[in-house]
């Protein structure tokens, strides 16, 4: 069988593999700890599994509209309204199969052959793969450490084309924890202002900001609420990833043409994980403060630990639940070519599953992630700092 060149170009998401791999070596019944995956490490709200099954034992089990339940719409209304202070009529959201589905619709109704994508860099892996099966093409906005690899109007501008169709502007960031101010989302608002180009804001970790406050682009003026899909779900919100309920709210017309192709693909999102998506949004938000003190706290023993390694630096992530630590220099202080090899190297002797950078577009770094329980990340860095005092000590003999 011919598999097609599509999907022959298609690269493997790195996160997936790495965690697979790490599933394997304890299924072996090796003592893996994975900093590898991007999910919470605690189950559903029981509440929330206890509503769904409920409602499928009441029958709730048959097709819905494929744009999402009208429940489950209204509530994504009253939440946008009540913590975004942006208004959305029903027609202007869409629930698809986790936010990741959402983005590739998206793509697929966005972009003819050539559009250009700008991507900042460092990026979630999905990104730019997903805009090359759309036949788009990415186009990669360079940030660095200084603007704690957050975008600026100016970098923006080195990279903006007749041909520039989408920006995709992911905040709290996936890979690195940044969070964009005011003032920051305000200058970028400002610079787009007479650009026919559509942003697409990635705000899945919304709930997730440790310091200051989650602002959403498109809150910032009418023209950004008009040119911004906002990207959101329950996944890190509820600890829900395996469920698959995101959505998108944004223009009908892009609504629309999302949901035209969401009816020749899935038909409907599961139909018991809205009404467990529902539950989720009806919940007290005292759940969510306690979520976010808890990882909070985590937050800060692993960058502690993370800044403590020699010749690691590393910002301090404001949001979501990952570390983005330069590593380059600890990686070749330790005898290794690349951080690549460093992480496929701490697997296969510490067993501790990190991402490399590479996966993000940033070679020099690697990701962690700390949505573990204490004594887990605890011992994950005691290995990691084993490990480079180990390789220190052998390149030094």
């Amino acid at each position: 069988m011919q598999i097609s060149k599509r999907i022959k170009s298609l690269s493997r998401s790195q996160t997936v593999e790495i965690t697979n791999l790490a599933r394997q070596l304890r299924q072996d019944g090796i003592d893996v700890i994975s900093l590898s995956v991007g999910e919470p490490d605690f189950t559903t709200p029981k509440e929330v599994i206890d509503y769904a099954s409920l409602m499928a034992e009441q029958g709730k089990t048959k097709y819905v509209a494929t744009d999402g339940l009208p429940e489950f719409k209204q509530r994504i209304q009253e939440k946008m309204k009540r913590d975004n202070g942006l208004d959305y009529e029903l027609n202007e959201i869409f629930v698809g199969a986790g936010a990741k589905q959402v983005l590739y619709n998206l793509f697929m109704a966005l972009l003819d052959p050539g559009d250009e994508v700008v991507v900042p860099d460092p990026y979630w892996v999905s990104y730019t793969e997903q805009v090359k099966l759309a036949e788009g093409v990415p186009v990669i906005a360079h940030t660095t450490a200084d603007t704690a690899y957050k975008l600026t109007p100016e970098i923006l501008d080195e990279v903006v084309t007749e041909k520039t169709k989408i920006l995709v502007l992911n905040s709290p960031n996936n890979p690195t924890g940044s969070v964009y101010t005011l003032e920051e989302l305000q200058a970028l608002a400002d610079y787009l202002d007479d650009k026919d180009i559509m942003v697409i804001a990635d705000e899945i970790y919304e709930v997730l900001v440790y310091d200051g406050e989650h602002i959403s682009l498109a809150s910032i003026s009418e023209t950004m609420k008009k040119n911004t899909i906002v990207i959101n779900g329950v996944s890190k919100s509820h600890a829900m990833t395996g469920w698959r309920v995101g959505y998108a709210c944004g223009d009908s017309e892009v609504i629309s043409a999302i949901t035209k192709l969401q009816s020749q693909l899935v038909s409907n999102v599961s139909t018991p994980a809205q009404y467990a998506a529902v539950r989720a949004y009806d919940m007290d938000h005292t759940f969510l403060e306690e979520y976010n003190q808890l990882f909070k706290k985590r937050r800060d023993n692993a960058y502690q630990k993370m800044v403590e390694l020699p010749y690691v630096t590393c910002i301090k992530p404001e949001g979501a639940f990952y570390l983005f630590p330069y590593f380059k220099e600890t990686a070749e202080k330790c005898g290794f070519n690349t951080v690549d090899d460093f992480v496929k190297a701490i697997l296969s002797e510490k067993h501790v599953a990190l991402v490399p950078g590479s996966a993000f577009g940033y070679p020099d770094n690697l990701r962690l992630s700390y949505a573990v329980d204490e004594d887990t990340l605890n011992e994950a860095m005691d290995r990691l700092k084993s490990f480079i005092k180990e390789k220190l000590e052998n390149t030094r003999k």
